[in-house]
């Protein structure tokens, strides 16, 4: 009998050692009716909408937003979406977001995703990889100028982290 993978918390993407940090932004969010399944749990399908709301923030910290992208005609499709439950989240509950996007040097983004649950432990964890695309839908070889830019900031420490 095959032994099932083990979840992980975090830690999806490896961080060479010559990277700046990721960058990282906390949200908040409360657990609204629509959230949640007949149990009144978070439903499993709503993660993908947490993770799109940390991923959005740091587009808008770090100039990779979708009116950036719109602006540049350029797409970046999420190609892979992973998540590990660990804890139910109830309604009304107020969770805590973080997004870690993890430097990578290809025409990528990976991001890495953390939800809290109120009292302090961890919900899920999780992480999206998007790849830049032309308008085509065609793989970009090579990293766009919007995400150059960003990463040339990023290197510099100008985002110092986001945090």
């Amino acid at each position: 009998m095959s032994q099932m993978p083990r979840r992980k918390r975090g830690d999806y993407f490896p961080i060479e050692s010559d990277a700046p940090v990721p960058l990282i932004v906390r949200l908040k969010h409360r657990v609204r009716f629509s959230d949640v399944d007949p149990m009144g749990v978070l439903w499993h399908g709503r993660y993908a909408n947490l993770f799109e709301q940390a991923n959005e923030e740091i587009g808008r910290s770090c100039g990779l937003s979708y009116s950036d992208f719109k602006r540049e005609r350029l797409f970046a499709p999420i190609v892979q979406l992973h998540v590990d439950h660990f804890a139910p989240v109830v309604l009304g509950e107020q969770i805590t977001i973080v997004g870690k996007m993890i430097w990578h040097e290809s025409a990528r983004m990976n991001i890495e995703y953390e939800i809290f649950r109120e009292a302090g432990d961890l919900a899920a964890a999780g992480y999206t990889v998007q790849m830049f695309v032309d308008p085509s839908g065609a793989p970009l070889m090579a990293s766009p100028p919007l995400l150059e830019t960003c990463q040339k900031r990023w290197r510099t420490g100008e985002f110092g982290g986001l945090r």
